[in-house]
C-alpha cells in the first residue's frame, strides 16, 4: 500500500471520495455511446479537469477514468489492443493532479466489470477474465495509481478473478459490488454474502461496500448489513445523487447537495469509513458532503426509520434477506442467465 492511502486511512476519521465519473463527462461533452477511456489521450485536459473538480470540492481521493478499461470493455469501441495505453494514461493523468495538490491525495485506479456472464452459462472463463484484470492493474500501477479499486460488481465470480489478478499485480485494492436490485446484486450477493466473500481471498480488500445501486437510502441499509456482520475492515460507501428519473430526454438524479450532505453523515454513522457519490454526483454535492463531514459530529447508528425520514423511501421493501428475498433472488438469476 502506498503511504499516501495508508496515511489517510490511519489519520481521518472518514475519508472523501470522489463523485460521478460519466455525469460529469457528459457535462463535458462526452456523447452516449462514446468510451469515457478515449479521453484519456484525446482530450487529456478535461480529464484533468474531472479529477481537480473533485480536488477542488474536498475529495481525499477520486477514481481514475478507467472504468471499462478491460480489453472486453474496450473491444466495444475497437480499442481492446490499447489497454496499457488508456489505463496508463488514465493514472498519469490522476498522479499530476494529486501530486500538485497541497494536501494527500490518493489516487485510485478504477476497474469496472468486463461485461461479460461466467461459465457455464456465458463465455468467460476464470483465467481469461484474470488475464484481463492483470492487464488492467499493471497498467494502472505504472501510470502511477496508489491503490486499484474494483467497482459496480454484481458476481462473485469477477470479484473473486480481480482478486487473483490484484495479487498478481501486487496492488492494494479495494472493491465494491452494486446492490440495486432489491437488497442484492444483480447476481443474488447480499451484504452478508460480500462481507463472507472478501476474507476468503489470499489478497483481500483493504476495504470494502457498495457502490451505485439505487438510492441514498437503499445504499445505507446495504452498509448497515456489511456493519452488522462485524467486520473489522474499512466500510466504503458511494451512493447516487437521489433517484434517477427520465426529464426531458436526459437521466436526471433528484439528489440536492443538502441531502448528500445528510447522506454522508448517516453514511459515516451507519459505519462507512470511506464515503463518496457514484451517480449524478457532482463537485457541488461533493462539497456539501465535506462541509458535512467536517462540521457534523458523529451520531448514533441510525435506523431504518430514521433514514427513510431524512433521506426519503427505499426503492424496495426488502433489504435483500430472508426466504421471500431469496426466492426473488434465484428468479432475477434466471432472467440473467437468459439475458447471457
Amino acid at each position: 500500500m502506498t503511504n499516501t492511502f495508508k496515511t489517510l486511512l490511519a489519520e481521518k476519521d472518514a475519508l472523501l471520495a470522489d463523485g460521478a465519473t460519466g455525469t460529469n463527462l457528459f457535462k463535458m461533452g462526452l456523447q452516449s455511446g462514446d468510451a469515457p477511456e478515449l479521453w484519456n489521450t484525446d482530450e487529456p485536459k478535461k480529464i484533468m479537469a474531472l479529477y481537480q473538480g473533485s480536488v477542488d470540492a474536498g475529495s481525499d481521493l477520486f477514481l481514475t477514468n478507467s472504468f471499462g478499461g478491460t480489453a472486453a470493455r474496450l473491444k466495444l469501441h475497437d480499442a481492446q489492443k490499447r489497454v496499457r495505453e488508456l489505463n496508463q494514461a488514465a493514472a498519469e493523468l490522476g498522479r499530476e493532479v494529486a501530486d500538485k495538490s497541497e494536501r494527500k491525495i490518493a489516487v485510485a485506479g478504477s476497474v469496472g466489470p468486463t461485461g461479460e456472464i461466467f461459465e457455464p452459462v456465458g463465455p468467460m472463463t476464470h483465467a481469461l477474465a484474470v488475464e484481463m484484470f492483470h492487464e488492467q492493474a499493471e497498467a494502472l500501477k505504472e501510470g502511477g495509481a496508489d491503490v486499484l479499486w474494483l467497482e459496480t460488481i454484481s458476481a462473485p465470480e469477477e470479484f473473486r478473478a480481480a482478486a487473483e489478478a490484484f495479487k498478481l499485480a501486487d496492488m492494494t485494492w479495494c472493491g465494491t459490488m452494486s446492490f440495486d436490485t432489491a437488497g442484492r446484486t444483480m447476481m443474488g450477493v447480499t451484504s452478508a454474502d460480500l462481507a463472507q466473500l472478501v476474507e476468503e481471498f489470499d489478497n483481500a480488500p483493504v476495504a470494502f461496500g457498495a457502490n451505485c445501486g439505487t438510492g441514498a437510502s437503499d445504499i445505507l441499509r446495504t452498509v448497515l448489513g456489511f456493519a452488522a456482520q462485524g467486520t473489522e475492515r474499512p466500510i466504503i460507501s458511494k451512493g447516487n445523487a437521489g433517484i434517477p428519473k427520465y426529464v426531458d430526454g436526459h437521466i436526471h438524479y433528484d439528489g440536492t447537495p443538502e441531502l448528500m450532505g445528510e447522506y454522508a453523515v448517516m453514511a459515516r454513522d451507519s459505519g462507512a469509513k470511506i464515503i463518496g457519490g457514484c451517480c449524478g454526483t457532482m463537485p457541488e454535492h461533493l462539497s456539501s458532503m465535506r462541509e458535512a463531514l467536517d462540521t457534523r459530529p458523529r451520531g448514533e447508528r441510525p435506523a431504518l426509520e430514521k433514514i427513510v425520514e431524512v433521506l426519503g423511501p427505499f426503492t424496495s421493501a426488502s433489504d435483500g434477506t430472508g426466504e421471500d428475498a431469496a426466492e426473488g433472488a434465484e428468479r432475477r438469476r434466471g432472467r440473467g442467465r437468459r439475458r447471457g
